[in-house]
């Protein structure tokens, strides 16, 4: 993965608009490290193959950046975004790591289903 490009992330997000694309939407702040702290409160949230249509979508910020998706009955937001890749199979890929490396926030499309 490589650093967000705002130009180029925008041209892949505007690629998929107005079809039917499969979504992976994933937050964590460590759902595992509560057993290390008990003061440590974790939160996540989890979709996957998520098979949506989105009117238009936007890139916004200057790092970590948010993306919103506007569907015709509401809206997919994430923030946080800090990397991304178009894979070998046309996925676009976002994600979000911490300041140690670790994933936060991911955000993908793709036209196939993800395994």
């Amino acid at each position: 993965m490589k650093s967000i490009d705002l130009k180029e992330v925008q041209a892949v997000i505007d690629s998929f608009a107005k079809q039917d694309v499969y979504l992976h939407l994933e937050t964590t702040n460590g759902a595992y490290a509560s057993h290390h702290n008990e003061a440590f409160f974790s939160a996540g949230a989890y979709i996957r193959n998520a098979l949506v249509q989105y009117e238009h979508g936007k890139i916004i910020g200057e790092g970590p950046y948010r993306v919103g998706l506007k569907l015709s009955i509401g809206w997919i937001y994430a923030e946080g975004l800090t990397h991304f890749e178009v894979d070998q199979s046309g996925r676009l890929l976002l994600a979000g790591l911490d300041y140690t490396g670790k994933l936060a926030v991911a955000l993908q499309l793709s036209y196939s289903p993800f395994e």
